[in-house]
C-alpha cells in the first residue's frame, strides 16, 4: 500500500484515511495535528459523522492537540452537521484532551454568514456547551492553522 502525501506551505502531510468527501491527514513530525480536508463542495451528514467519528477513535488511542479542518472546498454549508460536531462531537473531544480547534473557511461571503449565523444559534440553544472552554480560531492556510 503506498502513502499518500501532499505538501503545503513547505509542509508534509500524510494522508491516513480518505473518505468520498474528505481526507484526514497527519502533518509530518508533528503528531499532535490531526488535519480534516474537504475535498468536495459538501459533505453528507452521515459522511461527516463517519470521519469525525474515526477522529474520535484515533484521538483514544493516540492524543491529538489541535484539530485543524480546511473547510475551503465546501460551498454547502449544513447546520444539523455543525449542531451534531459541536454539541455531541467536540463534547467528547474536549474530554479526550482537544481543545484547540482551527478552521480554514472558505472564500464565499455567504458561506461564511452561514457559519456565523449558525454558531449563533448554536449558542442560544446550547449555551452552556464545553465548546466554550475550547481554543477556537480561523486562519486563512494550513500554515496559518499550524501555527497558532
Amino acid at each position: 500500500m503506498m502513502t499518500e502525501t501532499k505538501i503545503e506551505m513547505n509542509r508534509e502531510m500524510i494522508v491516513e484515511k480518505s473518505f468520498k468527501h474528505a481526507n484526514i491527514l497527519r502533518v509530518t513530525g508533528n503528531t499532535g495535528v490531526m488535519i480534516v480536508e474537504a475535498t468536495t463542495t459538501y459533505i453528507p451528514i452521515e459522511e461527516f459523522k463517519t470521519i469525525f467519528n474515526y477522529i474520535s477513535d484515533s484521538i483514544a488511542k493516540e492524543p491529538v492537540t489541535k484539530l485543524i479542518f480546511d473547510k475551503r472546498k465546501l460551498t454547502v454549508f449544513h447546520q444539523p452537521s455543525m449542531e451534531w460536531y459541536f454539541v455531541e462531537w467536540k463534547e467528547k473531544m474536549f474530554d479526550l484532551g482537544l481543545k484547540v480547534h482551527r478552521k480554514i473557511l472558505p472564500t464565499d461571503i455567504v458561506f461564511k454568514q452561514s457559519v456565523k449565523i449558525g454558531r449563533d444559534r448554536i449558542k442560544q440553544i446550547f449555551p452552556n456547551g464545553k465548546y466554550n472552554e475550547m481554543d477556537i480560531q480561523y486562519a486563512d492556510s494550513i500554515e496559518e492553522a499550524i501555527e497558532k
